[in-house]
């Protein structure tokens, strides 16, 4: 039975909360100071400044005038101070001596200044935080380039991601992209850049600069959306290599149709794993630690040396399960394996080093 559908309801079928997320881009956030302590502190440094004012002016009362009274006390000066500090001056009280006009211009104007960017001092964090937003959004556009995108950040995209970043891949050359804003603020917590929106839609991988990317996961719930996303990336980009996972076995060949180059089925790769262990828990272990990338030991991909030219699969130092050569894959057994040619790729198991950087890895089958 054929379970996979290219209608154009498909997206529309998801439900309305999928059409009221908004597709942007969210770059990891940089740590800043609380909310409620920012207001704080400006409030602090709000009372001080009024205090210092009110006691310049209380030490110079002398030199001031005020019409109700013609007398200058403590609430006169935090009164004066009050309304100069906020610029509304009703002029009921005033400096009339030199000395206090002359405080007045090289002390209380400074103040008054300071008083006020204090207070607009949200707009102004506002108003610099969004310019150093988009210069750091603006930035990235220009400098991101063969990076890699994730579409999809469930169990198995965030396992495939753990098994590239293992092989010494930077989070800064990836880009997840997951219709819930909830996993792109989790995958931002992680350092990792998110966009948050359906990746079936063209505008959505273009925010994800899917067109310089140099390779495609693609770990989606469902078969179908996994295919339209293959079709959307593969028009976007025509040289990336692209990876897809697939639950049912039968939507493999559709995906490799659709532009993947490596299908994974997930539901059929957790059966094997699960009837090997039955029949040998030892040799499910050491199938688990093949394509659990960074420990024990990993399967990795890589070319032949310029020592190994001429040579048999057996004669290397690596333990050698297949060759590529073009676009045939020989069993190590092969007797056209041998002898290895220098344009050859070996498949070899080796003893994980920490952070190691393989030419190519074998991601883990799920």
């Amino acid at each position: 039975m054929f379970h996979v559908k290219l209608h154009g309801h498909d997206a529309m079928a998801r439900g309305a909360d999928e059409k009221l997320v908004s597709r942007r881009i969210k770059l990891p956030k940089r740590v800043v100071e609380k909310p409620l302590r920012q207001v704080t502190r400006r409030l602090v440094m709000a009372l001080f400044v009024l205090c210092l004012t009110v006691l310049i002016v209380w030490l110079d009362r002398d030199g001031y005038h005020d019409n109700a009274n013609d007398q200058v006390d403590l609430l006169d000066c935090v009164y004066y101070a009050t309304v100069t500090l906020s610029t509304t001056g009703y002029g009921d009280i005033v400096p009339y001596s030199d000395s206090a006009r002359l405080v007045n211009i090289l002390l209380i104007t400074p103040l008054r200044v300071l008083f006020l960017i204090i207070l607009v001092g949200t707009t102004l964090e506002v108003l610099t935080e969004r310019t150093r937003e988009e210069w750091r959004l603006n930035r990235w556009r220009n400098t991101l380039r063969d990076h890699t995108v994730v579409v999809g950040f469930g169990t198995k995209g965030r396992s495939a991601l753990q098994t590239l970043l293992a092989t010494g891949l930077s989070k800064e050359q990836v880009v997840i992209v997951d219709p819930s804003a909830k996993v792109i603020d989790m995958a931002n917590a992680e350092g990792l850049t998110g966009v948050v929106g359906d990746a079936t839609r063209s505008d959505v991988l273009l925010r994800a600069e899917l067109q310089k990317a140099r390779q495609v996961v693609i770990a989606t719930q469902r078969d179908d959306t996994a295919v339209l996303v293959t079709l959307t990336a593969r028009q976007l980009n025509r040289g990336a290599k692209i990876v897809a996972a697939v639950r049912e076995e039968e939507n493999a060949p559709l995906l490799r149709q659709s532009g993947a180059d490596a299908v994974i089925t997930s539901a059929s790769a957790a059966g094997r794993l699960l009837g090997l262990s039955v029949l040998s828990p030892s040799a499910g272990t050491v199938m688990e630690d093949l394509i659990q990338q960074g420990s024990g030991l990993d399967l990795i991909e890589r070319p032949v040396n310029r020592s190994e030219v001429g040579k048999s699969v057996r004669d290397t130092d690596d333990l050698v399960v297949s060759v590529l050569r073009g676009h045939r894959l020989l069993a190590y057994d092969d007797a056209h394996a041998s002898p290895l040619q220098l344009t050859d790729r070996l498949i070899t198991i080796v003893r994980a080093s920490p952070r190691s950087s393989p030419p190519q890895t074998l991601g883990p089958a799920e």
